[in-house]
């Protein structure tokens, strides 16, 4: 497996990705689907998109976002890890994980966040594996198709914050 960053020839895949996750109801509070002219918009931005290719095939992604336009929270990014169905459970989300770690020393972050819902244990206990911290849940914190979700919030300090 290779992580490496994601080029615009990937984004039909990475697109394909995400849109898995967004029917799946249980990654992300998105709705709409994603197409490529999305992942490439991603691609021009300041913060890194990183692939997870096997065999030739984009089999996961993960992409940093910025936490809040405030200028006192600069340095810590909002991420997400996407990984194919087929996949799952084969080291591919730690592999994206720890690499998205150093892509964001590497920019200059701190800190790394994400909600997740609590009912999706997988990925709470591949942040856990990956170094991050449950932090705390926000309660009844989005609306998605008529049902209140639960996040958990994890966060991985990286670099001299680590220390």
């Amino acid at each position: 497996m290779t992580i490496r960053d994601a080029q615009p020839a990937d984004a039909e895949a990475v697109a394909a990705i995400y849109n898995e996750g967004i029917a799946e109801r249980e990654a992300t509070f998105e709705t709409r689907l994603r197409d490529a002219d999305d992942v490439r918009e991603w691609l021009r931005g300041l913060y890194p998109v990183l692939v997870a290719e096997l065999d030739g095939e984009i089999v996961g992604f993960a992409r940093i976002g910025p936490y809040s336009e405030r200028e006192v929270y600069a340095g810590i990014g909002e991420h997400g890890v996407y990984v194919t169905r087929a996949a799952r459970r084969h080291g591919v989300g730690l592999a994206l994980l720890e690499a998205l770690a150093g892509a964001a020393q590497g920019i200059g972050l701190h800190k790394l966040t994400s909600r997740i819902f609590t009912t999706n244990t997988g990925s709470i206990a591949l942040h856990q594996a990956a170094g991050f911290t449950v932090v705390g849940t926000q309660r009844r914190h989005g609306l998605l198709e008529g049902r209140w979700r639960d996040c958990v919030l994890v966060e991985r300090l990286i670099g001299d914050a680590a220390e």
